[in-house]
């Protein structure tokens, strides 16, 4: 059953009240939106451009990339105009956007970091049979499915949220709109929505956390028969993405895996996962990964002489 909306526009409560607050937001706001998008697309651009880094694993990571800077791009500009503003707010249909956008890029992430747990069970695990498991035709298959898994799981959410009546109350008490925050603003019985939403997105998550731990399970007792030089460089490459898994992960489980109740630390909850952690994937597997710092400073060798022109 369809409903007709009342309400047209939204309110947010921002992160703060206090005006010194936000003017110091500003300016960190934007020079972390500002590193996340150089950040990410500097890894992107170093992929596609090195040679070096042909492997499906950095494939894999260019488009993690991609997704971190739509991922960051989805809530942030909106933030920075935000504190700007003395009135907060957002249309009814700018609100739904950014609730698909935001389970769209999240979940695609979610799908992106499973296979790339799964590209280094391949690698670690089949060695001599990687470059027939991990093709291009594979790698271009599994990059898709985590594509249209995340349009999916979207869909599904804003369904369920578009057709619930919102008739009265149009404050929320975050910086962006998420399904939680507007479950609680219905008018009408949001029970079964709710169990519905959680079932979606909380199923999605335990399978893929499930998976991506089981892989590394099977990871861990398989190096038992490396050498230890072997051991080393195995859990080097699987320690960036694990930290990303944990980092993406943690908060997500305390945001939505837990009863449906308002908390004061959910705001700085949200800005980690939806700031900090797209600005801290590309240092993390730069940082950790001399393939990438090679041809990051080639990268950067070949531009200088450009300039230099």
């Amino acid at each position: 059953m369809a409903y007709t909306h009342n309400v047209t526009e939204f309110i947010f409560l921002g992160l703060s009240p206090n005006q010194e607050v936000q003017k110091v937001c500003v300016v960190t706001f934007l020079l972390l939106y500002t590193a996340i998008l150089l950040g990410n697309f500097l890894l992107v651009l170093t992929v596609l451009t090195s040679r070096s880094l042909g492997a499906p694993m950095y494939f894999f990571l260019s488009h993690l990339s991609f997704v971190e800077i739509c991922y960051a791009s989805r809530t942030t500009p909106k933030l920075i105009s935000d504190l700007l503003a003395e009135r907060k707010a957002i249309s009814l249909w700018g609100c739904m956007t950014q609730v698909f956008f935001f389970h769209f890029f999240a979940v695609t992430e979610i799908f992106l970091l499973t296979v790339m747990a799964y590209d280094r069970y391949v690698a670690i695990c089949k060695p001599l049979s990687y470059t027939a498991i991990m093709n291009s035709q594979a790698c271009a298959f599994l990059v898709g499915v985590a594509w249209v898994g995340g349009l999916a799981h979207s869909l599904a959410q804003i369904l369920l949220i578009f057709h619930l009546p919102f008739c009265g109350p149009n404050v929320i008490d975050h910086y962006f709109c998420d399904v939680l925050p507007l479950l609680r603003l219905a008018c009408s019985d949001t029970f079964l929505v709710g169990l519905l939403i959680v079932a979606n997105g909380g199923t999605l998550s335990v399978v893929s956390f499930v998976v991506l731990l089981a892989s590394y399970v099977v990871i861990l007792l398989h190096l038992r028969m490396r050498s230890s030089e072997g051991r080393r460089k195995a859990l080097s490459t699987c320690g960036s993405h694990v930290t990303v898994v944990t980092l993406f992960f943690a908060p997500c489980v305390f945001i939505y895996l837990r009863p449906s109740t308002v908390l004061p630390v959910d705001k700085m909850v949200a800005v980690f996962y939806t700031v900090l952690t797209p600005l801290l994937n590309p240092i993390i597997y730069s940082l950790r990964n001399a393939d990438v710092k090679k041809a990051m400073k080639r990268l950067w060798s070949r531009t200088m002489k450009i300039a230099e022109k």
